[in-house]
């Protein structure tokens, strides 16, 4: 997701490609070889780190959801179920496979 200076307020603009493609990589990146961190610096090439911001941006747009709303569920999911067991002191939910 894009913002752009409209007038004095910040206004949204539809989701840029590489939005979609890291919402993509996320519907399939465990079909790929190798860990996720290594796979996010080939196809994307900046850190992990920049990714998981770009993908916590995402996951608060309508676009994103519109645009894969299974995928944007799925890990809204995840995080509020992470953030809870962070804040509880408990397990977190771990991802079935790797």
């Amino acid at each position: 997701m894009t913002w752009v200076r409209d007038r004095g307020s910040l206004a949204r603009m539809p989701l840029t490609d590489r939005d979609r493609a890291i919402l993509d990589f996320e519907r399939t990146w465990w079909s790929e070889p190798g860990p996720k961190g290594a796979a996010i610096q080939a196809r994307f090439g900046f850190s992990p780190a920049r990714y998981y911001r770009l993908l916590s941006e995402l996951l608060g747009s309508a676009e994103a959801v519109a645009y894969d709303p299974l995928v944007v569920r799925r890990l809204r999911k995840i995080r509020s179920s992470r953030r809870r067991a962070r804040i509880e002191g408990g397990r977190t939910a771990q991802p079935r496979g790797r």
